[in-house]
């Protein structure tokens, strides 16, 4: 539920915003950091709870959480950059925190929605955002 509510309140904020006031809501960079962490944390917990139960060397396990955190910490300015460069970037992600929020719920209530669905349809939609921005970078090269 969380992810469904964020990515329509982050969708509705962006589209509002832009059309009412002229610009979009601004985050703190230290904020920014404070949501990736909050969320890899969220979607690291049921992970970790499965691999605790796999693992047989839980320090590598904690290390490589660790690794990936810090990853995504250092690399969430050069993200950021390209995201706002790139609006429409924006809006597909959010549109995956819906579809992947969707599909948690409809496990939660038993009905189980193929990956491979979800899968496809996320590469699809990376696909053709490619090719925009292909095309959107050839444009300005010309004009």
């Amino acid at each position: 539920m969380f992810l469904i509510v964020k990515g329509t309140l982050e969708i509705h904020n962006s589209v509002e915003s832009d059309h009412k006031n002229g610009g979009g809501v601004s985050t703190t960079f230290a904020m920014a950091i404070l949501q990736i962490v909050v969320l890899d944390l969220i979607f690291s917990l049921d992970s970790v709870i499965t691999a605790v139960g796999m693992a047989e060397h839980v320090e590598i396990m904690i290390l490589a959480i660790v690794i990936a955190m810090l990853v995504m910490v250092v690399s969430a300015e050069a993200v950021a950059g390209f995201i706002a460069a790139h609006p429409t970037v924006k809006m597909l992600a959010l549109g995956f925190l819906i579809l992947v929020g969707m599909a948690l719920v409809a496990d939660g209530l038993q009905y189980h929605i193929p990956r491979g669905y979800i899968y496809f349809a996320i590469a699809f939609s990376i696909s053709i955002e490619a090719l925009n921005l292909l095309v959107r970078r050839k444009r300005k090269k010309i004009g």
